[in-house]
């Protein structure tokens, strides 16, 4: 899988394939509106990109403060662009 069009038709799979990363698994459960998954995904993690998804989730939950916490430890800052976007961002990168 290679581009961000064929990891959203993935969505419609009941499960992520085993080849991917904890990051894009945690992504695609979240894309499939999983979020409780999605955070367990990376919640035990501390490698920097499972510490940006973790951010990304904690963002999304509307916990401005515990997200900052891990965008710091992923070494990256809040992005100001929506929700989707970031998610969008955030696959491609890790694809």
């Amino acid at each position: 899988m290679k581009t961000l069009a064929e990891f959203k038709e993935s969505l419609k799979s009941d499960y992520p394939t085993n080849e991917w990363s904890a990051p894009l698994k945690s992504l695609w459960y979240d894309g499939k509106g999983n979020w409780q998954q999605a955070h367990a995904v990376v919640d035990h993690l501390t490698d920097n990109a499972s510490a940006w998804v973790h951010a990304y989730l904690h963002r999304k939950e509307g916990d401005n403060w515990n997200a900052d916490y891990w965008y710091s430890k992923a070494r990256q800052k809040r992005p100001n662009v929506s929700l989707n976007e970031e998610w969008e961002q955030l696959v491609t990168h890790f694809l």
